[in-house]
């Protein structure tokens, strides 16, 4: 009697350690499903430069206009320094007179 339990409980071994992978394959990929599809999107908070200035006919810009190395953009304060500030700005050079 003993052999015959041991002989069926040898059988059935494979067959629940198959169910039991299948479903911890299934919760996972379940898991990843739902965190693909519930992506939240945050918003950007776009840091606007304090040195930003409206001049009329070009439109808003950042940073010291004189300087040579002036981007004059509104997004890009300079091509050595373009996180600023402009003030005590070591790669300052004035504009050539014309």
């Amino acid at each position: 009697m003993l052999k015959t339990l041991l002989v069926v409980a040898i059988g059935l071994f494979p067959a629940l350690l198959s169910l039991w992978a299948l479903r911890k394959t299934e919760a996972k990929r379940r898991a990843i499903r739902q965190a693909l599809t519930s992506v939240r999107v945050l918003p950007v908070a776009t840091a606007i430069p304090s040195d930003r200035y409206y001049l009329e006919g070009v439109g808003y810009l950042v940073g010291d206009i004189s300087c040579r190395y002036n981007a004059r953009t509104g997004n890009l304060r300079c091509a050595v320094n373009p996180t600023g500030p402009c003030q005590d700005c070591h790669y300052y050079e004035s504009l050539p007179s014309s």
